[in-house]
């Protein structure tokens, strides 16, 4: 046999005797590194053959990878190019025929078994269901591991070689019939449908005893200034021999960075073939309490437990967490409301998108996560794209709160009650328990940390009660601590849980600005600022020419301006009511005057993105401290599965537009915001600790740059609240057609800490509430904005502020100053930085962007991006212009 493999490992142009361990001592956990992947219609369905050491794949496609869908897979192994995919509409004719019948994934990898020692594979999920083998024996079928969430460990010490063959089969997914990752109307279908190994496969090895994954429990004190903590470490172990067992168990708590330690001991014993709970707890003293980023810091401890049997160590597992206390409860209007620490938090966040082929890309989610907190946003839904442990890593230590739970619209909500689907494959006996299993692993991977605000167990649907009580129990039984709540919208509720109390009553298409403060009465005003929007927007998000370039043709950019109500490709699927943009383009065209030019088209719909999601976020913000309380909104959403021309904060390519700059603003921490229905002035304040006295500066102009009205009053500004201070209905009585208005926030030091410009007509956009349907409301009559088109010109002027000694090679914050020289204001100047090529420098921070400048007012900003070399300009009365830095 060893002169077989040894001969074997030249023929393959490996040293076989000499293959390191994947593992190599007990607790030692390894990720199959990479796979070969084939379709079953050309390597057949023989698994006890193919799972044989020594099969010759030179004709399979080799994928460095160690989690991919098959076509995310197909993509890295370089048989298909992205950017060929995503342009114009060539995925509509791609032939998926081929993800019709069963993949196989295939890998070796060697071991050192030896006696007193196990090994185990583990699984977290394979879309839709996988049967396993490693050396030509049955590990686990499809009936098992089965569904995208559910994980396994399966010993494989009985067949464990010094040289191991491992292979996977995975089975088509259906939406419709399987527990998977849908898209719905996101974006088209995967050609794959998301099948394969999505989510890495380990290999673990253990001693006679083995630990499930280690659980951590937090107990900390109110108020939380003087608070005290009580940590617990648990985890399962099982007694993998036919004799009894005793462990010392052995753990440890350490603060990160820190001096804070703790040594926690004890000796346990476990029967034959039996599990035991472990729990080991401490009270912490003085604890370092974890925030949301926008509220403090993120201190982190190390949990660590081991078990060691006659002096050697069995097994250990860790696991980072947090000490800080979430909770949640329905106030008088049956809203929700979270509470952090103690203190009522209003989450401020955005719906999340998986990769279309579902890539997980650490640096990207970094960025994007990092894009979220500079927009000032405090939370990050995921709607049944739960992504991977390391996404709730970089949440904790950025100080992001995340908001997971399941999807909607396909077999996770195939209700009785669920009128919605267009198949509707309600649960089997079987199906209960993939999901039950399925919450179980979700929940385990996710309770330890800290950024997990609450879980969604339902989307536009709550679960019946039997689902209900599954899921909560078995959360409970993962020692979930946290909120858990029936679903996303206030259609029912099951009785374990109660309602929900958060509302998906739209929009999703566009609604003009003045739709969020128009709150009564509630019950017709849908998702106006009050109480807790679960997913909601204007549907706005267009990106900039850079981007429309590298993945619309020719022809797909004039229809955008030549054919308003043209369906198109790259907005949602044909049946979907968000194919086209059409009611967004009524408005544009209604509102801004008929587009010359591509160019005069995207200018005017970063203006309507920009103004749509700056009053959204300052709508809720505004609202925060109203009798009934805006409690929280998800914008729909923040990012996109693929590129897209709606739904989005940032595109596809992480450059940020005008849906971006007017959220960002919307959702400063200190701020003054206008509210169009009641022509009030806003002072908000999200922080825990900003108090005093503040200036508030308001100017309006005309046009012409002809001063209507002038003010400056002082106020005082109270921590986490919200109040309007100003109502400026007689000082815009005198708009005849268009005016600016601006508002500046300064602190005691007269340092801005918000400036915010608006551009009125003379009237606002009358809603017809009546005729709302469940995407948008109808405006009946469009305030005019149509004089902006026709403003005079203004000259600018753009300096570099920061030495050129500091260009962009280690993407250092750069100052440019942008001058106003005319009598007239220079509106929705554009700034894009570019490298030497002309391309976007992505990624790109800017400190504001998209601005109106006061005559003869300059601004400076910062800006970050790594490899710039001149800045574009543009906007809607300047000369179009490129400075070089």
């Amino acid at each position: 046999m060893h002169l077989h493999w040894r001969l074997l490992g030249l023929c393959l142009g490996i040293n076989a005797a000499t293959a390191v361990s994947l593992v190599s001592e007990p607790g030692d956990v390894a990720i199959i590194p990479s796979w070969d992947i084939q379709s079953s219609e050309i390597i057949g369905t023989d698994l006890e053959a193919l799972s044989r050491p020594g099969v010759d794949t030179t004709t399979w496609h080799e994928v460095d990878s160690s989690r991919c869908t098959l076509m995310g897979c197909l993509i890295q192994a370089g048989v298909y190019r992205e950017n060929g995919l995503f342009y114009s509409n060539a995925l509509q004719n791609f032939n998926s025929s081929q993800f019709k019948v069963p993949w196989i994934y295939r890998k070796e990898f060697a071991l050192e078994p030896s006696a007193g020692q196990y090994f185990h594979i583990r699984t977290h999920g394979i879309n839709s269901g996988a049967d396993i083998f490693v050396n030509g024996k049955d590990i686990v079928t499809k009936e098992f591991q089965s569904g995208a969430y559910v994980g396994g460990s399966y010993d494989i010490t009985g067949v464990a070689k010094d040289q191991n063959a491992l292979v996977v089969r995975v089975y088509p997914t259906d939406y419709n019939y399987d527990f998977a990752l849908g898209f719905v109307d996101w974006n088209p279908y995967p050609p794959d449908n998301g099948t394969g190994v999505w989510r890495d496969v380990e290999v673990k090895q253990t001693g006679p005893v083995a630990l499930g994954p280690l659980r951590v429990t937090t107990q900390v004190g109110l108020p939380i200034e003087n608070s005290s903590a009580f940590v617990g470490l648990k985890a399962t172990a099982t007694n993998l021999e036919d004799r009894e067992v005793t462990v010392e168990l052995r753990g440890t708590i350490s603060l990160e960075g820190g001096d804070q330690s703790y040594d926690l001991n004890q000796t346990v014993t476990i029967p034959p073939l039996e599990t035991a709970e472990l729990d080991l707890s401490t009270a912490i003293n003085g604890p370092a309490i974890w925030w949301p980023r926008q509220w403090g810091g993120q201190p982190l401890y190390l949990g660590q437990l081991s078990i060691s049997v006659d002096g050697s160590v069995s097994d250990k597992v860790e696991q980072t967490f947090g000490i800080r206390q979430v909770t949640s409860g329905l106030n008088l209007h049956n809203d929700t409301i979270f509470y952090v620490n103690g203190f009522p938090f209003q989450v401020s966040g955005a719906g999340y998108s998986a990769d279309m082929f579902l890539r997980w890309d650490t640096a990207k989610f970094t960025t994007q996560a990092k894009l979220m907190l500079d927009l000032g946003l405090n939370t990050v839904r995921l709607e049944g794209k739960n992504e991977h442990p390391e996404l709730y890593e970089i949440a904790d230590r950025l100080g992001l709160m995340v908001l997971p739970g399941w999807e909607c619209c396909d077999k996770w909500e195939a209700w009785t009650y669920n009128e919605d689907l267009a198949v509707k494959s309600e649960w089997t006996a079987a199906d209960y328990t993939i999901a039950n299993r399925s919450m179980y692993h979700e929940a385990l991977m996710q309770q330890a940390h800290p950024s997990v605000l609450g879980y969604l167990v339902g989307s536009d649907y709550w679960p019946d009660d039997t689902a209900a009580e599954m899921y909560y129990y078995s959360l409970k039984a993962a020692d979930w601590q946290g909120p858990i709540i029936a679903s996303a919208s206030e259609r029912g509720y099951p009785a374990v849980l109660g309602p929900s109390g958060l509302k998906m009553a739209g929009p999703y298409d566009w609604v003009p600005p003045n739709y969020w403060y128009d709150v009564d009465p509630a019950e017709d005003r849908l998702g106006a600022a009050f109480g807790f929007g679960s997913e909601l927007g204007a549907g706005v998000g267009t990106p900039e020419i850079g981007s429309l370039k590298k993945f619309l043709s020719e022809s797909d950019l004039e229809d955008l301006w030549r054919n308003p109500d043209k369906g198109l490709y790259h907005m949602s699927t044909s049946v979907s009511s968000f194919y086209d943009r059409k009611i967004y383009n009524d408005g544009l065209w209604n509102r801004y005057g008929v587009p010359s030019s591509l160019d005069d088209y995207l200018l005017k719909a970063q203006i309507m993105d920009y103004e749509a999601t700056r009053s959204q976020f300052e709508g809720f913000s505004a609202l925060w401290s109203a009798e009934r309380p805006a409690t929280g909104l998800i914008y729909w959403m923040l990012n996109n599965a693929w590129p897209s021309l709606h739904w989005n904060l940032f595109d596809y390519y992480l450059h940020p537009a005008g849906s971006y700059f007017g959220a960002k603003v919307g959702a400063r921490i200190e701020h003054v915001a206008y509210d169009y229905n009641g022509k009030l002035v806003y002072l908000i304040n999200h922080s825990l600790d900003r108090k005093g006295l503040r200036s508030v500066v308001v100017d309006v102009i005309d046009k012409n740059g002809k001063t209507l009205y002038s003010n400056s009053t002082v106020v005082e500004t109270e921590p986490n609240a919200s109040k309007d201070i100003l109502d400026l209905t007689e000082a815009l009585g005198s708009i005849t057609d268009v005016a600016f208005l601006r508002l500046v926030l300064l602190n005691d030091k007269k340092t801005v800490l918000s400036r915010n410009v608006y551009w009125l007509a003379t009237t606002i956009d009358t809603l017809d509430w009546e005729n709302s349907d469940w995407f948008y409301t109808p405006v009946t009559e469009y305030a005019n904005f149509t004089a902006l088109s026709n403003l005079p010109a203004a000259k600018i002027s753009i300096t570099l502020a920061t030495p050129r000694s500091h260009q962009y090679e280690a993407a250092k914050s750069i100052s440019v100053v942008v001058e106003n020289h005319s009598k007239v204001p220079a509106f929705f100047i554009r700034l894009n930085l570019v490298d030497e090529d002309g391309g976007d420098v992505l990624p790109v921070v800017w400190s504001d962007n998209y601005i109106t400048l006061w005559p003869n007012e300059k601004l400076k900003l910062q800006v970050e991006g790594k490899g710039g070399a001149a800045v574009q300009v543009s906007g809607g009365n300047i000369k179009k212009a490129k400075i070089y830095l």
